[in-house]
């Protein structure tokens, strides 16, 4: 079993704790892309990724210079949004670092997918991204079926804890003896069940973390999931989309 996961927005750099081992799959294809900004003025460069002058600025700067092979921060500590919080990688064993790193995938806008030591710098590269150029109509275009043929083995079972925004670039792409399962998080409202975005983030990031300390190798071991107040809900379940349901008053712990 493999997860794949969605990178996060905010980056830092941090080569105290954990070095990488190892340059990104498809560094020649970010570079590409990485020349392509580079290019952009500072106006365009804010048009097209939609962002505040300021965070223009400093996406600015990141591609000012480019320098990935000077990169001293592994992928999995180099993003901060809420689903690496809540899997806090800086606190894991050995054992479940060995783990992600056997078995789990970033997938970035701008590297592709990312193995959790590849060497990163900051970034900001939205996979959704209206990217069109001479070599390439979107980003989904110019990735192709490159980041699935690096993630899915023949037949692999995969965990897709992406967003809808990344798992695009991936799923389209699976071959069919590649199974996918792609879990729910939610509450229920009367008889729906309703996910709220920061909720699903958290779960995401507390799956991979409940997973890499057991080091759980098949489907049916992340189907005993109870952390945040989640538990399965069988009657709502599939095989391929089990659904964890939130006990209403859970209380989550502080990041």
């Amino acid at each position: 079993m493999r997860l794949f996961i969605s990178p996060a927005k905010q980056m830092v750099c941090d080569g105290d704790w954990l070095a990488p081992r190892q340059l990104p799959q498809l560094l020649p294809e970010a570079e590409q892309l990485a020349d392509y900004l580079r290019a952009l003025s500072l106006s365009e460069l804010q048009t097209l990724l939609r962002v505040s002058a300021p965070l223009a600025r400093q996406s600015y700067a990141f591609y000012h210079p480019f320098r990935p092979r000077e990169a001293v921060t592994p992928a999995i500590l180099a993003y901060q949004g809420i689903q690496y919080c809540y899997m806090a990688p800086d606190l894991f064993s050995e054992s479940a670092l060995a783990y992600i790193e056997r078995r789990l995938f970033i997938l970035s806008g701008l590297y592709g997918v990312l193995r959790p030591l590849d060497a990163v710098v900051p970034h900001r590269l939205e996979m959704q991204t209206k990217l069109r150029a001479d070599f390439c109509k979107t980003l989904y275009d110019y990735w192709g079926d490159k980041l699935a043929r690096i993630i899915a083995r023949p037949g692999e079972v995969l965990l897709n804890l992406a967003s809808a925004e990344y798992a695009k670039a991936v799923l389209p792409y699976l071959p069919p003896d590649v199974r996918c399962i792609t879990p729910v998080f939610g509450e229920l409202s009367g008889e729906r069940v309703v996910s709220k975005g920061v909720h699903v983030k958290m779960a995401r990031g507390e799956m991979v973390r409940f997973l890499a300390e057991r080091g759980a190798e098949t489907p049916s071991e992340l189907l005993a999931f109870d952390r945040l107040g989640y538990r399965l809900c069988p009657e709502r379940s599939t095989a391929d989309a089990p659904v964890f349901l939130r006990e209403p008053r859970a209380a989550y712990r502080r990041i």
